[in-house]
């Protein structure tokens, strides 16, 4: 058969491309990747894609990872801070308690605990870098403010745990369990469950109920051991009270007209008198928060979201619980305060020497309020040792995804050596090869 030069030409310079590009392709693989493109081989290129897509994921958890240990550290370490400043109270005001003591002294231990009231605030005021991490997602507000001036705020009975359970079916829920202090035009305190309108004496409050516990009764009857009940019931606490217990006069525009806040009252009689009872306040400073209540999440892993888990900041709703003055059944928003302003009330009644408020109410107000921030801490703790677990795993995740990249597009360089001392071979013998059997010109291919 015979066979023209053009066609001899066309296939042999077919050929030499063929091992040039061969060349080159071994040539790009000396930078230690094996694929450089789909038609590399698409099977392997499809898996490089899926595990740098995992590797870019994985960095970013880590990152997120390390921002929420940073976040939760410098969170522990405030509420660590708060916890024993709480504690610190709570010493106080058992020892403002039991022990009696000059007014003086009295003052002195009043003076030392609004001191500390002071460093909690100041700790609620913590910073990473320029971020509040107590004002939720509202970070870059200062969360907490002192009052500069003392304000007229309602005070609250705390319930202990024998008044609770007895007063278990009327009681506001919520973790402080809390009746509104009323005054008597006879000189009698009162108190008043907000949520079922009844009244109850002081007598009652302090001793009455043990007799009828004692006698076999379990739980209140309210129409028996009460001295009245409001007409409309349940009281409205948002009529009457800011959320931070400050009771609402002219400068705060009460909703319900001259009837409310510092105007309310009501007549009833108890034991056969005319009595007029009104709120009951004390002149004490208090804390507003200017933060949100919203969560900070960094998500630390595929899947569904969890907010719990992945939520790095504590907010002061959480770390101060709330009180009679913002609980649920108030009608008023949380104030993220309640437990600074319940303690200041224990201060000014340390400072005023009222021993038998605290010993009735004043020492379970510091315990529930100690309480809730050693559980608030004990949370971030919690959270803080499922990130440093995470980190872990995400470390050795990505060790594995490293490997799994490296075994699907790096080069075996032993392997490499070989092939192209091979193909740069097989090149170079083309050439030389051509040089002989090609015909460099058609004149001399007709000779």
């Amino acid at each position: 058969m015979r066979i023209g030069s053009l066609h001899m030409v066309s296939r042999y310079q077919k050929q030499l491309n063929d091992a040039a590009e061969e060349q080159a392709k071994l040539m790009e693989q000396s930078d230690g990747q094996s694929l450089h493109r789909p038609s590399d081989d698409p099977v392997r290129y499809s898996n490089w894609l899926r595990y740098s897509t995992e590797q870019n994921e994985n960095e970013q958890y880590q990152k997120n990872v390390e921002a929420g240990k940073s976040w939760m550290q410098r969170t522990d370490g405030a509420v660590s801070g708060m916890a024993d400043i709480f504690k610190t109270l709570k010493e106080k005001t058992i020892q403002a308690a039991q022990s009696p003591h000059q007014q003086t002294d009295m003052a002195a231990i009043a003076k030392e605990m609004t001191a500390k009231l002071h460093e909690i605030v100041s700790l609620g005021n913590s910073q990473q870098g320029d971020r509040y991490i107590f004002s939720g997602q509202s970070d870059l507000t200062q969360p907490f403010l002192l009052s500069e001036k003392k304000v007229a705020r309602g005070i609250p009975k705390t319930l202990d745990d024998q008044q609770s359970k007895f007063f278990k079916d009327t009681n506001v829920s919520g973790r402080m369990k809390q009746m509104l202090t009323l005054q008597g035009s006879d000189g009698n305190e009162y108190y008043l469950d907000t949520k079922s309108g009844y009244i109850y004496s002081y007598d009652f409050m302090k001793d009455g109920y043990k007799k009828k516990v004692a006698a076999g009764q379990t739980t209140v009857n309210p129409a028996t051991d009460s001295v009245g009940r409001l007409p409309s019931h349940p009281f409205n606490v948002s009529e009457n009270f800011l959320n931070t217990g400050q009771i609402k006069d002219a400068s705060t525009n009460p909703q319900a007209g001259a009837h409310a806040g510092v105007d309310w009252k009501f007549n009833h009689t108890v034991n056969g008198k005319p009595v007029k009872f009104t709120l009951k306040t004390i002149e004490q400073q208090i804390v507003k928060y200017q933060g949100d209540f919203k969560q900070i999440s960094m998500v630390k892993k595929n899947g569904a979201v969890e907010p719990t888990a992945d939520t790095v900041n504590a907010t002061a709703k959480e770390i101060f619980g709330e009180d009679i003055f913002d609980d649920e059944n108030s009608g008023n928003t949380y104030s993220g305060t309640a437990a600074l302003n319940d303690m200041l009330t224990v201060a000014e009644k340390v400072n005023s020497s009222d021993v038998n408020w605290l010993i009735s109410d004043g020492v379970t107000l510091a315990d529930e309020s100690h309480n809730n921030v050693v559980i608030s801490q004990d949370h971030i703790a919690a959270r803080h040792n499922v990130y440093k677990g995470m980190s872990e795993i995400l470390g050795d995740y990505a060790t594995a995804i490293k490997q799994d990249i490296s075994d699907t597009n790096s080069t075996d360089v032993a392997k490499l050596a070989v092939q192209m001392m091979q193909a740069s071979a097989i090149y170079n013998m083309s050439l030389s090869v051509g040089s002989r059997i090609l015909p460099p010109t058609l004149t001399d291919y007709l000779r």
